[in-house]
């Protein structure tokens, strides 16, 4: 049995705004905005060559918003995602080398925090 993850909820104060932010600032691709009833509109978002998309909207999510967890993507080199992202107006960290790989990190307008983590080569 396979168990893929799909589809991450992001809660958010302004859905215009946070879907300008990841399609315009960090380069998402904006996949589906519907709005079937006045109480739920349904944004899903996904990053180029992922498999997983996130969702923004109003009406799916009762987690304040801000309150996601650390959402984590992997690249190929940091220091591209943190030239990429400081490009286009996101505020970026400085590229941060653990054992375990290379990161950088940033929020989106509410406060939902990401890591971009490149991974070191592996023996």
């Amino acid at each position: 049995m396979d168990y893929k993850l799909e589809l991450v909820a992001l809660p958010v104060t302004d859905v215009d705004r946070a879907k300008a932010f990841y399609t315009e600032r960090v380069g998402f691709n904006a996949d589906y905005d519907e709005s079937p009833t006045d109480q739920i509109r349904f944004v899903q978002l996904t990053p180029p060559g992922s498999a997983c998309s996130i969702a923004i909207g109003k009406g799916l999510v009762d987690t304040e918003p801000g309150g996601a967890a650390v959402l984590q993507m992997v690249v190929s080199s940091a220091a591209d995602a943190h030239a990429e992202l400081a490009g286009r107006g996101v505020e970026v960290s400085d590229v941060q080398e653990f054992p375990w790989g290379k990161f950088v990190f940033f929020s989106d307008p509410d406060g939902n925090r990401w890591a971009l983590q490149e991974v070191p080569p592996r023996p």
